[in-house]
């Protein structure tokens, strides 16, 4: 990432386990990269599950709050073989959502709720819930953008309902549906996404995340790939990364 130019990366909470924290942190300062946000998942639907996902998440933020961390990027994970969580079970995962997210806070974090093709479904009936039903003051949200297209509903369309809240942007296009090497253009008009962030004085995250399907074609390294996707969103939506 800072061979390709970036100067800030979002890492996965693999990266802050007890036995690797000390060793990512260091590798952070020597290339000089900041990690302001770390991801992680997990079920939060059902009590003993959330509760376990709770305790496991705020370990992980402190550890990689000593790497300069400040935000969590959290997504709900889904049932067994994607099946529909009930009502009462959407209503046990916003509770302990928004019992994370005050619990993080109080580490002076942040937490933002990402989401997959699967909270799309029924008219993005999970993720709506989940925007209607927690805390606006201490839950953002993570868009991540091509996973709203996969799950049949409009990018623009979320991104505006998320609007007040929106913290971060996950970037990544396909072509025909078959994801790129790189990020550009393709069945996301990013453009139109760039101009509505301009438009409403959007000041959070941007954030690179390629993803690779046995129909990708892949003419580039990583390192290359990276390169132009950094160039391509400095392009688009005039920014430095």
């Amino acid at each position: 990432a800072a061979r390709a130019g970036f100067q800030r990366v979002e890492l996965d909470a693999s990266f802050f386990k007890p036995e690797l924290a000390e060793e990512t942190a260091r590798r952070l300062r020597r290339h000089k990269l900041e990690v302001p946000i770390v991801y992680n998942g997990g079920p939060m639907h059902m009590r003993e599950l959330a509760e376990a996902t709770w305790a496991e998440t705020l370990k992980m933020a402190e550890a990689a709050k000593t790497a300069g961390a400040a935000a969590v990027n959290f997504n709900a994970s889904p049932k067994p073989d994607g099946q529909r969580k009930s009502d009462a079970e959407l209503k046990t995962q916003a509770y302990y959502i928004d019992q994370l997210a005050e619990e993080l806070a109080l580490r002076h974090m942040h937490l933002f709720l990402h989401q997959h093709a699967l909270e799309m479904a029924e008219n993005a009936r999970e993720w709506r819930h989940l925007l209607a039903n927690t805390n606006p003051a201490t839950v953002s949200f993570c868009v991540d953008v091509d996973w709203v297209l996969r799950g049949k509903q409009d990018p623009m369309t979320i991104i505006e309902e998320a609007r007040r809240r929106l913290a971060s942007l996950h970037l990544r296009n396909s072509v025909n549906g078959v994801w790129t090497e790189a990020f550009g253009p393709g069945d996301i008009d990013y453009q139109n996404v760039a101009d509505y962030l301009k438009a409403t004085a959007y000041r959070g995250y941007l954030v690179v995340e390629l993803a690779y399907v046995a129909e990708t074609r892949k003419t580039r390294s990583l390192e290359d790939n990276l390169k132009e996707s950094r160039r391509y969103a400095e392009k688009i939506f005039g920014l430095n990364a």
